[in-house]
């Protein structure tokens, strides 16, 4: 399969880049969380001049919500943030102080990392990072808005507006908001601006981007109570540890080194009938069902009042208590996201096993916010009416530190190659869960918080966690992504991989069984085989090494078929569709796959079999319309 990291003839930009500006910045990347973070290091990676530009310089990388990073279908995403020589992973691993592979129990296709980080040292880690990058600047100040040029119905962006009455001029802007445009926190019947505790709701920037015909929605999430850990009885609560032997999220981390943190448990607790009732009996007081929130909230990661109404046959749910880090007694009460009133969330917090004293350090409460229909987007996630704009984040509509990040990787890492005319960097649904995310965005233009499960990825055998670098970095490294240390790590790795692949299609277990046969057994773990077997000493001790190895010999059929799946279907994504086709022109095609078509405008055929209303017979007459229209052009280009 041939990547877009490989392809030089890999279609341009929808737009013309601007000519350079001798002493102009090349970017600015407006918000500082983990999409903006990402996508000003990626820019700067690829030599473009910078400017990070946030309210406060001193919330760089804050972790808003659960201080922690990875999981199902995330812990992939940071894998591959990291090959892409992303920040995120090696943050993770500085700062993490429980580390745990989930789904450890089934297939190498859902297990995921996720590692529990204190949040302090994550935000100081990444905010270091961002002030010692060559190429980027960071600016305090609040954005209120953006510097247009062009004339009306064909304008582009050439800088934002400062709150202090500046102006910074750039080739190209990425926005990466987050929760804050437009936004409101409720707790109770108490409505207050802002986008976060102590921070100012964008209230400009959502408005301009309104008037220029920018087609927004509503979103809602949700943060839980913060506790004081001496307030909470452990004694008697189950206790929660990470992994005995801890794996990092990145390729480059030294390994003997790792851990670099004190380890700590969680622990786990369960609302009950009082809790519930407790609820119920003030369910009229909680914003959404008085019906003081518009935004639509995440099915997938419902507020405890959801959970209580939405499952009334369930005397019970889990709440995980987790430590913020190591030098505080701020506990996170996960699965405890509200938005009642405080002195509500005080007394049926306080009928939960181990939290009977609990005292408050922060309340729950609920942010409502503006976000961008992701339809507009292309799959380089630039605005397509409006050059020179990229989104990344919570203002696509999504979900999640780790979605976010990203998302920033690819939206900063393809404004810099708009600037410098190079090629965009497209990742398909076959090559990454980023692939898989961006498309899930562009095409299907959801209308509810997007969060990543590996379930949405129909090539998960090939997308595992423990092959992100050898999907992915060797490409970066060539784009200018990834450095050279990491890709010697990851060529290192490949070969041994390859070696201790070749070594048991060889080596033989008995007459009738090499040791690779063998090791397809369901119960025959490579690292024991090692130990008994002297050819292969060299795997022991590298657990990493030993699941590749054993992963790639187990499942060698399924992925030879996943493979040829994916053969066959790129066919329909190497069929381009040219950006002025006029879907309307079809005769026979249905009414919704015209309107659902035009307005989404796909790049390629398999993008357009994607989009929720086009039917085989409506995806066949277009496929017939591309091909007629192509050898239209080539008659005409032979004459």
């Amino acid at each position: 399969m041939q990547s877009r990291f490989d392809d030089d003839s890999a279609r341009t930009h929808p737009h013309p880049p601007p000519a350079p500006a001798p002493g102009r910045l090349d970017l600015i990347v407006v918000g500082g969380g983990h999409a903006g973070i990402e996508a000003s290091l990626a820019a700067a990676r690829l030599g473009a001049r910078v400017a990070l530009v946030t309210w406060r310089a001193d919330r760089v990388g804050e972790m808003s919500c659960n201080p922690a990073i990875g999981g199902l279908g995330k812990g992939q995403l940071v894998k591959e943030i990291d090959a892409l020589g992303g920040a995120m992973g090696r943050a993770a691993d500085e700062t993490g102080i429980q580390f745990r592979m989930l789904n450890t129990r089934k297939g190498a296709a859902v297990r995921a990392p996720r590692c529990q980080s204190d949040r302090h040292r994550y935000r100081e880690w990444v905010t270091e990072a961002v002030r010692h990058a060559e190429g980027v600047e960071l600016v305090a100040c609040p954005v209120e808005g953006l510097v247009l040029a062009g004339e009306p119905g064909a304008v582009r962006i050439v800088g934002v507006r400062l709150a202090d009455g500046r102006e910074l001029g750039a080739a190209a802007v990425v926005l990466t908001t987050g929760t804050f445009l437009r936004a409101m926190m409720h707790t109770g019947e108490e409505i207050t601006s802002g986008g976060r505790v102590g921070e100012r709701s964008s209230v400009s920037l959502g408005e301009q981007l309104a008037s220029l015909g920018v087609e927004t929605g509503r979103h809602k999430t949700g943060t839980p109570p913060r506790l004081d850990a001496a307030s909470i009885d452990f004694e008697h609560l189950e206790r929660q540890g990470g992994d005995p032997r801890p794996r990092p999220f990145s390729w480059v981390t030294d390994r003997a080194d790792f851990p670099l943190l004190e380890q700590i448990a969680c622990h786990v607790t369960w609302t009950n009938p009082k809790t519930h009732e407790l609820i119920r009996s003030n369910i009229h007081r909680a914003p959404m069902y008085a019906g003081r929130i518009d935004g639509v909230g995440p099915r997938y990661c419902p507020s405890v009042e959801d959970k209580v109404m939405r499952f009334a046959d369930r005397d019970r749910h889990q709440v995980f208590l987790e430590p913020e880090g190591l030098g505080t007694e701020v506990v996170y009460v996960n699965g405890v996201s509200t938005s009642l009133p405080a002195k509500v969330q005080e007394e049926f917090v306080r009928t939960i096993e181990g939290l009977e004293c609990a005292v408050f350090l922060r309340h729950g409460y609920a942010v409502e916010y503006d976000f961008v229909l992701p339809g507009q987007l292309s799959d380089t996630l630039a605005v397509r009416a409006l050059p020179g704009l990229f989104l990344a984040g919570q203002i696509n509509g999504t979900s999640g530190y780790e979605e976010a990040a990203g998302q920033g990787l690819l939206a900063g890492a393809n404004a810099a190659l708009w600037i410098q005319d190079r090629a965009p960097l497209v990742i398909g649904r076959h090559e990454a869960y980023l692939g898989v995310l961006v498309d899930d965005l562009v095409v299907r233009n959801p209308s509810e918080p997007y969060r990543m499960f590996t379930s949405r990825a129909e090539y998960r055998l090939l997308l595992r966690q423990d092959n992100a670098d050898r999907r992915l970095t060797p490409g970066a490294a060539r784009l200018g992504l990834a450095g050279a240390r990491q890709l010697a790590a990851c060529e290192a790795r490949s070969r041994s991989i390859e070696r201790a692949t070749a070594l048991l299609a060889t080596l033989r277990r008995d007459a009738d069984h090499t040791l690779a046969e063998h090791l397809r057994r369901p119960e025959v773990r490579l690292e024991e085989l090692a130990g008994a077997r002297g050819e292969l000493a060299w795997l022991t001790g590298d657990p990493e090494l030993c699941e590749a190895v054993e992963t790639e010999i187990k499942y060698e059929g399924y992925v030879r078929r996943q493979r040829e799946n994916v053969e066959r279907l790129q066919r329909q994504e190497r069929t381009e569709i040219p950006l002025d086709f006029d879907f309307a022109a079809i005769d026979g095609m249905g009414g919704e796959a015209r309107e659902k078509l035009a307005a989404s405008r796909p790049m390629t055929l398999g993008a357009a079999s994607r989009i929720d209303g086009v039917r085989p017979p409506d995806l066949a007459l277009l496929a017939v319309h591309l091909e007629r229209r192509r050898r239209e052009r080539c008659a005409a280009g032979e004459r």
